[in-house]
């Protein structure tokens, strides 16, 4: 993709009539900087720079979209792979431990998480990650989107991000997130005790030939999973922890309580309860969704 990106400024550059050093001259980098990208060598263009060349050279937002393929090439086989199963997947099963998924973060939050980095490079490329970030959500909204099934631990929610007005508008959006059909959100509560999955979060996506991969995702490393007896293991391991889960609307009404910072307004069941619902929805796991995961609530309206 750097190679393609290179290209594209090689080929509109010559139809613009602009040498190496023009380019470099009007977007403030030197030209052997221009050389570098036309050549697919050295570092990968940011997207700032990405910008400034579009504009430069009138791509019409061309280089801006090719961008995000070229930052891919940065990250380590596995996780290309990883995006590459998730742009495709028919269905996404994941179980967040610490953070809300990237697929329903906010952009405050979002940048809060990914400014977290200890490794992060400056602003710059902070932004290049909640960009890419951003638009890896866009597919929710596509004509292909997948069917998205969330578990969150409970301290997703309780782990103050930034502050409150971040956190509100987070879990504002789970609410929003959770009125569409095709998404459901629940959550673990804290007394639900220890499970396999403690330490970092999974994923499990459908592929459209009905194939199946795992991921799994710790502070500092990730693993995708394909071998199909590995991935049975880890889809079970994922069912289970839906069933213990709050049911869907139960799960809101806590999502809502915590936002309101009124805990003990929670309608949560008592354990036995629980146990009860979750020996039904173990049951029914391999016939489709869960129990109420096909109830939902209206959208809230917004306050005047």
């Amino acid at each position: 993709m750097a190679a393609l990106f290179g290209s594209r400024v090689r080929r509109l550059r010559t139809a613009a009539g602009m040498t190496q050093e023009e380019v470099g001259r009007k977007t403030h980098v030197v030209s052997t900087r221009i050389t570098q990208i036309e050549r697919a060598s050295g570092a990968k263009p940011t997207l700032e720079l990405a910008r400034a060349l579009d504009a430069v050279l009138g791509a019409d937002n061309l280089l801006v979209e090719l961008w995000p393929y070229v930052y891919r090439e940065t990250f380590p086989d596995w996780s290309r792979a990883f995006i590459a199963h998730s742009e495709r997947a028919v269905s996404v099963r994941q179980y967040a431990a610490h953070v809300v998924p990237g697929l329903l973060q906010t952009e405050e939050y979002a940048r809060a998480v990914l400014g977290l980095d200890a490794l992060l490079d400056g602003e710059e490329q902070l932004e290049e990650r909640v960009t890419a970030r951003l638009q890896r959500q866009e597919r929710l909204s596509s004509p292909d989107r997948p069917e998205l099934c969330v578990v969150l631990d409970e301290a997703v929610l309780r782990r103050p991000i930034d502050g409150h007005a971040v956190m509100r508008k987070q879990l504002e959006r789970l609410l929003d997130a959770a009125a569409e059909r095709h998404i459901t959100v629940q959550v673990l509560p804290f007394d639900q005790g220890g499970h396999e999955a403690m330490g970092g979060s999974l994923t499990i996506l459908t592929l459209p030939d009905g194939s199946e991969v795992a991921y799994t995702e710790g502070s500092d490393y990730g693993q995708l999973i394909e071998e199909p007896t590995n991935v049975a293991r880890y889809k079970m391991i994922y069912d289970r922890l839906r069933a213990a889960a709050l049911p869907p609307l139960m799960s809101l009404d806590m999502i809502r309580s915590v936002m309101e910072g009124d805990y003990r307004g929670t309608n949560i069941p008592s354990r036995s309860e629980r146990r009860r619902l979750a020996q039904e929805q173990l049951q029914q796991s391999g016939r489709g969704r869960l129990r109420g995961g096909r109830r939902r609530v209206p959208r809230r309206r917004s306050r005047p």
